[in-house]
Parts: C-alpha cells; structure tokens; sequence
C-alpha cells in the first residue's frame, strides 16, 4: 500500500476544524517552516458558523452565515501573515463535526492534490491533566484529528480506499511525518523564538473570536511556548508527536 518513490516537492498540510485553530497550536511552527521554503496548505473542516457570541438567544441561517464569511476572511488574512499558500475550505457545519468517511475522504482528496509531505493535526485523545481545560477537546477537534489519521493511513497512499479519487487523477500519496498537536506523549519540538511574534500577528486577525486587545492571551502563550520550550532545551517551542510513515 505505497506510493512510487517520486520527488516532491517541500509540502505541508495542515488540518483542524475550525479557523484560528492551526495559528493556536502550530502557528509558530508553520512560519518557520515556511521561512525554510515548506509549501503549506491549510485545510479547515468547518465553515465556521458556530462561532458567534455564546450567549446569543436567536440564531439563524443569515447569522451562520455571516460568521462564516466573517471567520473565513479572517482566515485567509492570518494564513498570508504566516506564509501559508493556500487555505482550502472544507464546510461540513460548524459544531456537527463527525469523523465520517465523507471528511475522511475529503482529507485524502488534499494528500493527494498536494502530495503532502508532512501532515499536523489536532489530536484524537484526551489529555486527563490539570493544566488542559475542556476547550482543548471541542469534540470538532476530535472529529477532525480522528478522519485526519485514518486519511494519512492507510487511505491516502492506498489506491483502493476511495477509487473514485483515481477517477479525479488523484494518485495513491504516501505521508512521510504526521504532526499531532495537543497529543497525550509529546516527543518533538520544533524552535519558535524567531517565530513566535507572527504567530501572535496570525491571532490578531481573529478579531471575531478574540477581541481587539489581545495583550493577555499574548502573555499566557508565551509562557506556555517557554514552558514547552524548556522540556527540548529550546527558548520557545511548539510540541508535537511526531511518527514516521
């Protein structure tokens, strides 16, 4: 169940469920990538709608509509602060997120188009410490991590998972790293000293979901990146679970 052994380009893809989702847990990650010559696409799963006050008592189609409109366009300006080349839009509803063959195959459709190389993703698991909240498990992340993983193996580099695709001309891709971010054992880390202020630019764009002044959330990340940096020797990281395919 592998791929030829072609040359490839230099690319990552990048996936979770909801804008400002990547610029929260590999923001930082994704710009120093870029900076070495990666070729990043983003793929969100949701359309975002969700994602209006949580204390509103009247919702409708139109006000779904236009958060998604709202977050999207804030997606797409982080996406150019981070050098991100594409962010392709999947729009399964927001908040209904569900690991089902149709986001499975929609996720091997971008392995394939891209031939991605690497591949981050949210984590499928729980992590049952003091020091995670309850957000960190919106169970669209889940979802998303888990049809993430069944797309990176077997299905993207099987040409018999989802034939339809070969009708597409989309070949078998074999993934060759899969970054998970948030994961129960985090084995990997990657530097974020000279990134870690164009992660904080991408978040400023999510005015939506974040407010204007972010001076405090700016603060508590960057703890945590020093936090995490310490563990790996390095003055900031992002961490990851890493696995080779």
């Amino acid at each position: 169940m592998t791929s030829t052994g072609e040359e490839r380009p230099q690319t990552v893809l990048v996936v979770v469920a909801h804008p400002d989702d990547a610029e929260f847990g590999c923001g930082a990650t994704i710009a120093a990538w870029a900076r070495e010559g990666w070729e990043v696409t983003l793929v969100i799963c949701t359309d975002g709608g969700s994602g209006g006050p949580d204390d509103a008592t009247a919702v409708g189609p139109e006000e779904r509509r236009q958060i998604s409109r709202t977050r999207k366009d804030e997606q797409r300006a982080a996406a150019e602060v981070l050098g991100i080349k594409e962010v392709v839009f999947l729009d399964f509803p927001d908040g209904q997120l569900l690991p089902s063959l149709e986001l499975r195959r929609a996720i091997v459709r971008q392995i394939r188009r891209t031939r991605a190389y690497r591949v981050i993703c949210q984590s499928p698991d729980r992590v049952w410490t003091p020091n995670y909240s309850i957000g960190r498990f919106h169970p669209d992340h889940l979802a998303a991590a888990e049809a993430t993983i069944a797309a990176v193996y077997p299905a993207a580099q099987n040409g018999w998972d989802f034939p339809d695709l070969l009708a597409e001309g989309l070949a078998p891709s074999r993934v060759r790293e899969l970054y998970v971010m948030g994961a129960p054992h985090l084995n990997f880390a990657v530097d974020i000293a000279e990134t870690f202020e164009i992660k904080l630019a991408a978040l400023r764009c999510h005015v939506s979901q974040l407010g204007e002044d972010q001076s405090e959330l700016a603060e508590r990340l960057r703890a945590w990146a020093v936090e995490r940096g310490e563990a790996f020797g390095m003055p900031m990281a992002e961490t990851f679970h890493r696995v080779e395919n």
